[in-house]
């Protein structure tokens, strides 16, 4: 059991990149697999099926990403209220189809988990560090759950 207040994650270079959105592991939703988290994220705000398909199979989660914040295709109209679901979906479906993973967030006891992302202040905490960290309490809440599950 991981005995640090804080657990800060990011970079692929770093303890616990597993824990972000652009790590190399696959889910399937709904029987389609997607690459990583990113790949889901990215794909399914989109209203246009064929353009959710080429965010899935994009070859790298950067590039999802980038496909993923064009504004040449419609989004739902709903995305902003529904993202937080749709990360907590992917979140789950992550640590549930990976043991290993799931493992490695229960392990880390009640650890603040926190995305370190310098660019990005909603799913992570920003370059000033006071972001939202929205990223890290949705695997916080994955943690309770699968740890409820266990027990």
């Amino acid at each position: 059991m991981v005995r640090e207040k804080t657990i800060y994650f990011y970079s692929w270079a770093k303890r616990y990149f597993e824990f972000s959105n652009f790590s190399l592991h696959s889910i399937v939703v709904n029987g389609k697999e997607y690459a990583t988290n990113e790949h889901y994220f990215q794909s399914i705000k989109f209203v246009d099926p064929e353009y959710q398909e080429q965010v899935r199979l994009a070859k790298t989660p950067k590039e999802a990403k980038i496909l993923g914040s064009s504004r040449k295709h419609k989004i739902h109209h709903d995305w902003d209220s529904r993202r937080l679901d749709v990360m907590r979906e992917a979140v789950l479906a992550k640590f549930t189809q990976h043991e290993n993973l799931k493992q490695l967030l229960l392990s880390t006891g009640n650890a603040t988990l926190v995305e370190d992302s310098p660019t990005d202040s909603f799913w992570g905490i920003g370059k000033n560090k006071t972001g939202q960290n929205m990223l890290g309490k949705i695997l916080m809440e994955v943690r309770e759950l699968l740890r409820n599950q266990v027990n």
